[in-house]
Order: structure tokens, then C-alpha cells, then sequence
């Protein structure tokens, strides 16, 4: 595999959580072919949890990355001018540029955003809006995916962010196997909620986590929100508001999502027919799936196993 270069640009005031994301899943692995490299305008960087940490590169790694991650900081100020000009640079070359959090303002600044859908953090949605006419600011989502422009909501939606971006690059198995080793979920769309009204469970309720571990293991089965509801033992109307408040999404939603998941492994690991994994998976047919996967992946089965079988 071609090597891929990841530059992580940290700024003065950078989160450590942030910055560790990328900086782990982008970790060099035996499947993987990324080499991270935390950069900054100094060889020291402070932090916002008090310590500094040491940067291993400069802003002349950044120009020579595949891709360049910009994780949140704090104040929220105008970052200095040649930060600025080395990302839109990077971005008139056609690279990826990301950013975690409010790392979005310094994308917006550098004019990378302008005529985009984005996020940030929703603490810091309206400041974006008002400061950045030019961005399309999308409120209620984990991550926005616009090409080789992507941003993400707040500090752990980062980890939903740079899966993502493994699974565009090398599939589902190998960004299901990283998300195992870091025990966090295999998939959230970037479409959920980021802000989630109750994101723990309420006093005398029982987590839904077992009814959605259950629906994993049968989504060849036609699972209505009544068979749903049935499992956690609630009613259809209870099912639904507690299944929004503790994923942010809806039952529907999340189960496609799952079953979209489920055939994108099928693909990469079996010979299956295109129809085959369509019914192991949930979706019936052959041309639902194809529906779904250019809906959704902009491609199809078949072009989808060819890129990712190994």
C-alpha cells in the first residue's frame, strides 16, 4: 500500500482529546498505511489542560501531507497568517483537510470552508454561523463529509470522524477492527444528533444497549419498531423516545445504518451474490441495496467490492 501522510496541526491552546484521536487511529498498523505526524509553528505546544507537549514537525510537513487534521483549541482567536495560507494551500492541491471540534473556525478562516456544509462543537455553532456568513452550518450532526473537506461536532464525534475516514480509505473491516481495539463504536452516521438532551439513562430505566446488540444479530430478520420495543419490553412510543435520547437517532435510521454496515463487510469478505448479501443483511433485494449504497456511499455493490476486497 502507498504510503499515506497524516499531519496532525497543533496549535497553541490545542485539547489533548482531540489531538489524540487522529494521533491513535491513524497510528501505523500492519493493515494500515498512514504515518501521523503532530505538527506545530513550535517544537513545544501548549495545551489547554495545562502541559505542553512536543511537536515532531513544522508547517513544511503539513505541506507535505495527505491529509491535515486540525484538532479544537482555545482561545478561538485568528490563528497566525501563514497557518492560514499553508491550509488553503493544501486545499487548492486537492488534499484532505479536516478538523475536529473548533478546529473549524481555523478552517473557516483560511477560507476553506466558504460555500461548504460544515460543524463544530454545538457550544460554538451560533459563533460560527455569525463569524462565517460564507459557511453552510449544519447544527445537528456528528460529522459533515464534503469530499476532501470534513469537520466534526465536538471533542468524541472526532472518533466518528477519522473511522470514517479509515473506511473511505481501506473499508469496514479494517475500521471496525481499530474501532474494537479502542471500544467505541463501529459506525455512527455523521447525520445523528451531536447533542444528545439525555445522553445517560434516566433514573428506573433500563439502557436500550441490549435490544440494539440484539437487532446486530438479526438483521436478516424484519424488525419492526413493535418486534423492537417487544425485546426492551416497553411500548412502540416509549421505544422511540428512549432510543432518541440515547443515540440521537431514530430506530429506522440506525438500523440502516447497521444493515448498510453489515453488507459492506459481506462485500469485503465473502463471494456472496450482490442479491445474497442483501438478504443476509436486511435490505431484501438486490436493487434496495443498490439504492442505498449510491444514496448513501455514492457507489455501488459491486464497484464497492472491487475497491475494498483483499
Amino acid at each position: 500500500m502507498l504510503m499515506h501522510r497524516v499531519a496532525v496541526l497543533a496549535l497553541d491552546g490545542v485539547t489533548p482529546l482531540d489531538l489524540a484521536i487522529p494521533a491513535q487511529i491513524f497510528n501505523a498498523r500492519p493493515e494500515t498505511p498512514y504515518e501521523v505526524t503532530v505538527c506545530g509553528l513550535d517544537s513545544t505546544v501548549a495545551t489547554t489542560a495545562g502541559f505542553s507537549l512536543v511537536a515532531d514537525g513544522g508547517l513544511d510537513q503539513v505541506r507535505a501531507a495527505d491529509t491535515v487534521i486540525v484538532p479544537g483549541h482555545e482561545p478561538l482567536t485568528r490563528p497566525p497568517q501563514d497557518v492560514l495560507d499553508v491550509l488553503a494551500e493544501t486545499r487548492d492541491r486537492g488534499r484532505r483537510v479536516v478538523s475536529i471540534c473548533t478546529g473549524a473556525f481555523t478552517l473557516a478562516a483560511a477560507g476553506v470552508l466558504d460555500g461548504l456544509h460544515a460543524t463544530t462543537h454545538w457550544q460554538h455553532i451560533d459563533e460560527l454561523e455569525h463569524n462565517f456568513p460564507a459557511v453552510r452550518v449544519d447544527r445537528d450532526v456528528l460529522y459533515v463529509d464534503e469530499g476532501d473537506v470534513l469537520t466534526s461536532a465536538g471533542v468524541c464525534c472526532g472518533i466518528d470522524l477519522c473511522l470514517h475516514l479509515v473506511r473511505r480509505d481501506l473499508g469496514a473491516i479494517v475500521a471496525n477492527r481499530i474501532a474494537r481495539s479502542l471500544v467505541a463504536a463501529p459506525h455512527r452516521d455523521g447525520g445523528q444528533a451531536q447533542y444528545v438532551p439525555a445522553p445517560v439513562t434516566m433514573a428506573g430505566e433500563a439502557s436500550l444497549s441490549e435490544t440494539r446488540g440484539w437487532a446486530l444479530h438479526h438483521l436478516d430478520e424484519p424488525l419492526t419498531l413493535r418486534v423492537l420495543a417487544r425485546h426492551a419490553g416497553v411500548s412502540p412510543r416509549t421505544f422511540m423516545r428512549r432510543f432518541a435520547a440515547e443515540t440521537g437517532t431514530t430506530p429506522l435510521q440506525w438500523l440502516l445504518s447497521a444493515r448498510l454496515g453489515k453488507a459492506r463487510e459481506l462485500l469485503e469478505t465473502t463471494s456472496h451474490s450482490v442479491d445474497q448479501v442483501a438478504r443476509d443483511c436486511g435490505l431484501g433485494t438486490a436493487d434496495n441495496l443498490r439504492l442505498h449504497f449510491r444514496r448513501v456511499l455514492d457507489t455501488t455493490p459491486t464497484a464497492y467490492r472491487r475497491t475494498f476486497t483483499r
